[in-house]
């Protein structure tokens, strides 16, 4: 039986304060080229949140003129952990800390409320994916990448032959628990960095936001007293941070090199574990001007110790459309299952 060809998917980016929509139609062309964001009201609890899911699905859905019924598929990411189902952590997530989401099915929860096929992957994954398709074209299936998404955490994904690696409990690509050694990465002086999670000396606990506020500037700015960061509350001064390494603010620029450092660590155990062809780096910290996300991507290529096989073919470049990515790679996937469904294939 043929494939409606009016038929379309939709992505569906959940995060801690918005939900972003997207439309692909079968063909793989997203129909939609901006961000169509509703408050995802997470903090509000699952029956809330779930509502507010439908929303962002519908007003996209407006914006191209389109019924719901023309929906063939949903894709939908949330931040980590969750199980490959879309199950959050029995022990919750940061997005996620109400006791009424642990253990929640948030993916069989908003198919049982759309009457629609819901296929999951946490929000690194569904970046990781997005960079891997725009950046190899038709040859996506061929090839493979590993992504780091520097955000509130370390979020990330590995894709393999263009198909994201979920593992068996679905947690795989949890890159930010990944221990890396701290030896000349940090100063003699320098506290060793604890994360949220528990870990000492995983990749989040230097490459976040997070590390930046609770490990990376305390030290800093310890040798920058005067610093103007040094008068502002903690989040704020972390967030605060990236325009003075953008304007090469001397401190700014070293905590930097640290992340750069940190991630570059990472990518060295990946290029041991699955030798990609290409690493990605997103997030935050390389939303900024050309010269500093540029900077950033090259620091980190140096940090990254590659065989001498494995730096003649491996690329390095930066998540595209980042603000997009997370839905636009959620619709990617459902679309692949999709059609391996309707082929008999999967």
């Amino acid at each position: 039986m043929a494939i409606d060809s009016r038929a379309v998917v939709v992505g569906i980016d959940n995060g801690g304060t918005k939900n972003n929509a997207t439309v692909l139609d079968a063909s793989g062309r997203f129909l939609v080229d901006r961000m169509y964001e509703v408050p995802s009201r997470v903090t509000e609890g699952p029956d809330a949140a779930i509502e507010a899911m439908v929303e962002a699905i519908d007003l996209v859905l407006r914006a191209c003129g389109m019924e719901r019924s023309l929906v063939a598929v949903v894709g939908l990411d949330t931040p980590g952990p969750a199980s490959a189902d879309g199950v959050i952590s029995v022990r919750g997530a940061t997005n996620f800390a109400q006791p009424g989401w642990w253990g929640f099915d948030v993916r069989g929860a908003l198919e049982g409320r759309l009457g629609l096929p819901v296929v999951y992957n946490n929000d690194g994954n569904a970046a990781a994916l997005y960079a891997h398709h725009v950046h190899f074209g038709p040859a996506a299936t061929g090839r493979s990448s590993l992504s780091a998404i520097v955000g509130t955490g370390l979020g990330g994904g590995v894709v393999e032959m263009g198909r994201v690696v979920k593992g068996a409990s679905g947690q795989a690509g949890e890159l930010g628990h990944i221990l890396i050694p701290m030896d000349g990465l940090l100063d003699d002086d320098q506290p060793m960095p604890t994360c949220n999670c528990g870990n000492l000396a995983d990749v989040e606990s230097v490459a976040s936001l997070t590390g930046i506020a609770k490990n990376l500037l305390p030290y800093w700015l310890g040798r920058y007293p005067g610093h103007p960061l040094a008068a502002m509350e903690p989040i704020a001064a972390a967030k605060a941070v990236r325009a003075y390494g953008e304007a090469g603010d001397e401190m700014a620029r070293s905590l930097f090199e640290q992340q750069a450092m940190a991630l570059g660590r990472l990518f060295t155990i990946g290029a041991n574990v699955t030798d990609p062809h290409a690493y990605f780096v997103g997030g935050g910290v390389v939303e900024a001007s050309p010269e500093f996300g540029g900077w950033f991507l090259e620091r980190v290529r140096d940090h990254t110790r590659l065989r001498e096989e494995q730096a003649a073919v491996a690329e390095f470049a930066l998540v595209p459309d980042l603000d997009m990515a997370g839905a636009r790679g959620s619709a990617l996937a459902a679309l692949d299952q999709f059609l391996a469904r309707h082929a008999g294939i999967a």
